[in-house]
């Protein structure tokens, strides 16, 4: 049985949306296999370019803030990760399970090709539910000490 995708596109947008796995499976953009991307990752996602394209981003778009199940989210600069980021949904003809992050996973293949500090690994989402693109940086809990971040993977493997 295929999980249920709800993912919104709000905020500085001219075309608010939501989407649901035949929605994101319609776009342009789409990668069928993940793993060209990033060794031992499985699955198929839509170019996070062609999601802003159907969704249409304001002059005054400058971060984008992806945010997830248990208040976690990250807000980027939008120009940093709009040719970088893919979002994976799919497993074959079914929704991205859980366990991999699913339904709905923001992905950074190379973190260092957004050419700033402000990206690191915990950008790349999991578990997400909505896309807010904005004039100025949104709500960002991504750990913010070497602690944090070990005690944030720490129970992700639990």
């Amino acid at each position: 049985m295929r999980e249920t995708i709800s993912l919104s596109i709000r905020g500085s947008v001219e075309s608010p949306c939501s989407y649901d796995f035949d929605g994101l499976s319609a776009l342009a953009g789409q990668i069928p296999d993940v793993s060209q991307f990033a060794e031992g990752r499985e699955g198929g996602a839509v170019t996070l370019a062609a999601i802003l394209a159907s969704a249409g981003p304001s002059h005054d778009a400058w971060f984008i803030t992806i945010e997830a199940e248990g208040d976690y989210s990250a807000s980027v600069p939008l120009d940093a990760v709009r040719n970088q980021a893919i979002l994976i949904y799919r497993l074959g003809e079914e929704s991205l399970p859980s366990n991999n992050g699913g339904p709905v996973r923001f992905f950074i293949p190379d973190v260092a090709a957004c050419q700033t500090n402000e990206i690191d690994q915990c950008a790349n989402v999991k578990y997400v539910h909505s896309i807010v693109l904005s004039a100025e940086r949104g709500q960002d809990t991504r750990p913010q000490s070497v602690r944090q971040h070990m005690d944030l993977h720490l129970e992700d493997q639990r």
